[in-house]
């Protein structure tokens, strides 16, 4: 469920007054995501999203995300546009929330993307790293290696069990990882968070790549690392290599990797299952029972690394 702080007609009829967006029809919450609240809202002029930023979502961060979709959509990238208020500000408050209005893509995320999905999905990935490699915001990534180590230290305490042998595996990750760097690569601006369920569908083709609220500038072939342990693997964790080699071959359909990236990307699979391996097996030991977050098993996520590190894998095609 999605809706962590609940918003009412009246309310969202307050709001509404410092937007051009006309008159409250309804206001439909929308049973998917777990980090932030979210509305179906609909008014005269048209249909949006209402979104309440909850938990990992930072005030300060909404300049840069919002504003990545907006130079995305101003391109004709299948972003979705914030919604200006009259004093042309972007965000406001709701509820004690920072909160915003934006523009309703249509379509539907894919439980089973068949092949033909897969590659559009990777050339729709390769389209948003090109397409916004001239936009000028900034912001280090909010979920970072640094955050990773703060991560496994908060789970050491608590952590029993099977989450014990979990947590002493992304350790010794992480101590590796430190001892072997990697070199430099294109940088850009990431989505951070590029999984079936942030990538709507229409008729065969994207109408929508959502949810930009982990985006930062970072490693572009990370975030292709991220995205091919989304789309590449079954519920059990365990891979699916034509759905890899699909993906991949969409994304470099548009964007060729370069030789470096291409070798990076079985260690950087390695880093994105830490990654969100990390933050799971936290929300599950940590999150109070009233967390404004839905826990999700880490187990398996982490069943990815067998894959990423198998010890006869060649390097330069992991995919």
């Amino acid at each position: 469920m999605a809706v962590f702080t609940p918003v009412s007609e009246a309310e969202a009829r307050l709001y509404l007054q410092a937007y051009d967006l006309g008159e409250l029809l309804s206001l439909t919450p929308i049973a998917e995501g777990v980090e932030n609240t979210n509305y179906r809202l609909e008014t005269t002029a048209g249909r949006f999203v209402l979104t309440l930023f909850e938990y990992r979502t930072r005030a300060d961060a909404l300049p840069f995300c919002l504003g990545l979709t907006a130079h995305l959509a101003g391109r004709g990238y299948p972003a979705p546009r914030p919604m200006p208020d009259r004093e042309r500000a972007w965000t406001g408050y709701l509820n004690g929330r920072p909160a915003a209005i934006i523009e309703w893509r249509e379509g539907d995320w894919l439980r089973t993307p068949d092949l033909d999905d897969q590659r559009t999905a990777g050339r729709a990935l390769a389209g948003l790293h090109l397409t916004s490699a001239d936009y000028g915001g900034q912001r280090i990534n909010p979920v970072g290696p640094a955050v990773w180590r703060e991560l496994a230290e908060r789970c050491a305490p608590v952590a029993e069990g099977e989450d014990r042998h979990r947590l002493e595996r992304l350790e010794q990750e992480l101590a590796d990882m430190a001892r072997r760097p990697l070199e430099a690569l294109p940088e850009g601006p990431i989505h951070g968070d590029y999984f079936p369920d942030n990538v709507l569908f229409l008729n065969g083709e994207i109408s929508g790549v959502i949810d930009f609220y982990f985006a930062c500038i970072d490693t572009l072939a990370y975030d292709l690392a991220i995205a091919l342990n989304a789309w590449g693997f079954d519920a059990s964790g365990r891979a699916d290599p034509a759905a890899l080699a699909a993906f991949l071959a969409g994304y470099e359909s548009v964007r060729p990797l370069s030789r470096a990236e291409r070798a990076a990307l079985p260690d950087l699979g390695a880093r994105a299952v830490v990654r969100f391996s990390l933050t799971r097996l936290h929300d599950r030991l940590l999150a109070a029972p009233d967390a404004l977050v839905t826990a999700k098993d880490p187990a398996p996520f982490l069943r990815r690394l067998d894959y990423w590190r198998a010890a006869d894998r060649p390097v330069a095609a992991a995919v």
